[in-house]
């Protein structure tokens, strides 16, 4: 090694969203850092920022503290070509892809099942290998304004042929390393407890990369259970999770994680999961979406109609003992 050249020893075949750091700064410069309401319905988040070919990332998934409803909001309009970002999703892509809605994948971890075998066998969909902790590496690594970042994974395994990774020379230690690229995705769907008017979030209990993916993402839309004043979060800017300024919608909807549940303050239907993972196993997508998702205009009719406040009332009784409280404390 003669200490100028980076030497690449391997790389992946997969595509990957182009790495482009100065661009996502510029972009993220020119946002209105004004206290202004931010407060819209999902139906109008998703209409004006969501557009058709983005890349979409989510946080936790479809059964815990999933944002379920944007996903579903997005599936209603029928938002087309996304590229998501598969990780830790269970059943989320496979109903986007049945939907129509994805056309390409990169692969943390989600259940696939017979929907996503024929869009692929189809070429309606391509997938991507990484893994759940690759993916976050990739968003902590768009969210620090650098164009890759070093692994100790995937080298070595079939994934990598089939990732956007690369096999390097380290240029410190001469010996071989993995380094994946930056992921600045176009929109980050964030379900949180809390937020203000204005986007400032809290979100309780566990979390996998809910800052990473707010600050590595051009746009990003939060639905909260609950909004509350703006002085709370001057009281207490520790508990504050998610900054104001990086987000552009705020939804408030209650039971917005439904069928899953929302740590602290509702359980999961556990009918409902049940449903949703033998729709996706035996192929059943689009019975389950002509009832959860289409059949209504929007969740205050999905609460209302489907879901009932008998049952609502039970998932909040059968939520866990923590209190919310122990964590504003």
């Amino acid at each position: 090694m003669d200490g100028k050249a980076l030497r690449i020893l391997a790389e992946g075949e997969g595509s990957y969203l182009k790495v482009d750091p100065d661009g996502f700064r510029s972009h993220t410069a020119q946002k209105d850092r004004r206290m202004r309401s931010k407060l819209m319905t999902a139906a109008e988040a998703i209409q004006r920022y969501v557009a058709d070919g983005d890349y979409v990332v989510w946080e936790i998934n479809y059964l815990q503290r999933g944002p379920a409803a944007l996903l579903r909001e997005i599936i209603r309009q029928q938002k087309r070509r996304l590229w998501v970002g598969g990780k830790f999703t269970w059943v989320a892509v496979a109903l986007l892809v049945e939907a129509g809605c994805c056309d390409r994948a990169d692969m943390g971890f989600f259940v696939g099942g017979g929907a996503v075998t024929r869009a692929v066998l189809e070429k309606r969909l391509t997938i991507y290998e990484y893994s759940n902790l690759v993916m976050t590496a990739r968003l902590r690594a768009g969210a620090m304004g650098v164009t890759f970042i070093p692994i100790r994974s995937l080298g070595g395994t079939d994934g990598f042929k089939y990732s956007g990774a690369k096999l390097i020379e380290d240029p410190y230690t001469g010996e071989p390393t993995v380094i994946v690229p930056a992921l600045n995705p176009d929109v980050a769907l964030i379900h949180v407890h809390q937020a203000d008017e204005y986007g400032n979030a809290r979100a309780f209990g566990t979390n996998i990369s809910d800052i990473e993916a707010a600050l590595a993402s051009r746009k990003v839309i939060i639905s909260a259970e609950e909004i509350i004043n703006t002085e709370e979060f001057r009281h207490k800017p520790g508990l504050t999770r998610i900054p104001y300024y990086v987000v552009d919608a705020v939804v408030h909807q209650p039971f917005g994680a439904y069928p899953g549940e929302m740590p602290g303050s509702y359980a999961s239907d556990t009918a409902h999961v049940i449903e949703v993972f033998g729709a996706v196993a035996r192929d059943r997508i689009k019975a389950y979406l002509d009832k959860w998702v289409y059949s209504v205009a929007n969740e205050e009719q999905l609460l209302s109609q489907l879901v009932g406040m008998t049952k609502m009332a039970e998932l909040r009784r059968r939520a866990s003992s923590v209190s919310l409280e122990a964590y504003r404390a």
